[in-house]
């Protein structure tokens, strides 16, 4: 019999129902000052009717600012519910501080003049408000941007906004990111089930008592990632069945993944009382490769690419060296021009290009192990030589502690954007055997490598 009173009082929001009664208190208690109001002027008080009035009016403004706003925004109908947010601005705090301050004096003077500009200014706002509102309703955005980016680099956003409405056009509109309080982890406390063991000294096959227990510890809530955009962009005027589009440049500092859940639409038209915004769902997500280092800062390419071809040298049509002639080669690859300079049979030696392939094998280490600076230069290093390799046409392979990707460029690079050291075991204790030339990138310490590495291979220290 008691199932619908508790499901009724399950579905009663509390919080709603508090801002409710608070409001209704405020006003009453506004009503009260403004009787006080008029009883002290009538009787003379000047001084006692000034506080009384402008108590009235501050609770009756912090109520409409406060809690007015926030009911509105819990109605059902979901066009009123995710509809508007408004924030006052410096511009509209000095104007109701003049409309207060004429408030006051039209109620102790009662001045019809008085009353006429008080509502005068009070109709303003109404009509900002409402002509706000009909700037934002129905448009449209769109955002185009690549998937993928490197970080030091700039990149081009295309912002599109479009106004579908026949005659209504649009004005000083500005297109943000919606603000988040919240980017510092935070500590959440929860209750957790657990049980209380008690041995039972009495018992001969040492059993024990276990009865359920609960309890508190502390949850930590990562802060979400970066959004994608941190500026606004302007549009002036937006004619009715038209759009307008601006590009964005954009730069990111670090590697990582960037989202961005929302944007939000906002204007301060026609007279900048209250900056109104709405909300727009557009989910876009940017995941930022790591920095490539300048063609200055890869001194090792040389020593790689010298080691390299060595070991790959065979009967390929890219010119190695040219050596002595010896009894087993072939006439064919005489090199006649250099037999008549040097007086001497020479002959020549080619790369082989059948079997030039390569390997990156990047160390991760554990967390603490190495520098942050040194793990993000490492990090850098291994996505530059990725790139190097993968436009000389060598057919690249990747190893890394938990790289389960395929043998692609764009797969190696979104592991290194996103890589953080790991307690995983080393890949070089490990390291699977292959005929490939291994370029292994690491910012461990010289010497603490294994020494059970093939002789084919090129290590790199940051």
């Amino acid at each position: 019999m008691f199932t619908p009173l508790k499901s009724a009082l399950a579905r009663i929001d509390g919080q709603a129902w508090l801002r409710f009664l608070i409001a209704i208190v405020g006003l009453a208690l506004g009503f009260a000052s403004a009787v006080f109001s008029t009883v002290a002027r009538e009787s003379g008080n000047f001084a006692g009717a000034v506080v009384f009035a402008s108590a009235a009016l501050l609770l009756a403004g912090s109520v409409g600012l406060t809690t007015v706003p926030y009911l509105a925004r819990r109605v059902a109908s979901h066009r009123v519910r995710e509809a508007f947010n408004y924030q006052v601005t410096r511009e509209g705090l000095a104007y109701l501080g003049v409309a207060l301050i004429i408030a006051i004096a039209a109620l102790n003077t009662a001045n019809n003049l008085l009353f006429i500009i008080l509502a005068a200014m009070l109709a303003a706002i109404v009509v900002s408000g409402f002509a706000s509102a009909a700037v934002l309703l129905n448009l449209r955005l769109d955002i185009n941007m690549p998937d993928s980016a490197f970080a030091g680099r700039p990149l081009t956003a295309r912002v599109r906004l479009l106004n579908p409405r026949r005659w209504i056009p649009a004005f000083s509109i500005s297109v943000a990111p919606p603000q988040e309080k919240r980017r510092r982890p935070r500590k959440v406390w929860e209750l957790r089930k657990t049980e209380f063991v008690v041995p039972l000294i009495f018992s001969k096959d040492a059993k024990r008592l276990r009865l359920p227990d609960y309890t508190l510890r502390s949850r930590a809530i990562a802060p979400p990632p970066p959004g994608i955009f941190a500026t606004p962009v302007y549009f002036t005027y937006l004619q009715a069945r038209s759009s307008s589009e601006a590009q964005v440049p954009l730069l990111f500092e670090r590697r990582g993944l960037y989202t961005q859940e929302a944007f939000s639409l906002a204007t301060r038209f026609p007279f900048s009382f209250l900056l109104k915004s709405r909300k727009v769902a557009l989910q876009r997500a940017l995941v930022v490769y790591p920095a490539l280092l300048e063609p200055e800062d890869l001194a090792v390419l040389p020593m790689i690419t010298g080691e390299f071809v060595s070991y790959t040298r065979g009967r390929g049509s890219e010119l190695y060296l040219i050596r002595d002639y010896a009894m087993d080669d072939p006439a064919r690859f005489v090199d006649w021009k250099a037999t008549a300079r040097t007086g001497a049979l020479k002959v020549r030696e080619f790369t082989r290009e059948d079997e030039r392939r390569l390997r990156l094998v990047f160390d991760n280490p554990a967390p603490g192990a190495v520098p942050g600076p040194a793990y993000e230069h490492a990090i850098s290093m291994a996505a530059s030589l990725a790139c190097h390799f993968h436009g000389e046409n060598i057919e690249l392979s990747f190893v890394a502690s938990g790289y389960s990707g395929a043998p692609h460029l764009h797969d190696f690079l979104h592991y290194l954007a996103l890589v953080k050291p790991t307690t995983q075991e080393s890949v070089l204790e490990s390291l699977p055997f292959s005929p490939d030339y291994n370029v292994i990138i690491t910012a461990r310490p010289q010497g603490t490598l294994p020494t059970s590495l093939w002789a084919s291979s090129y290590v790199i220290y940051m």
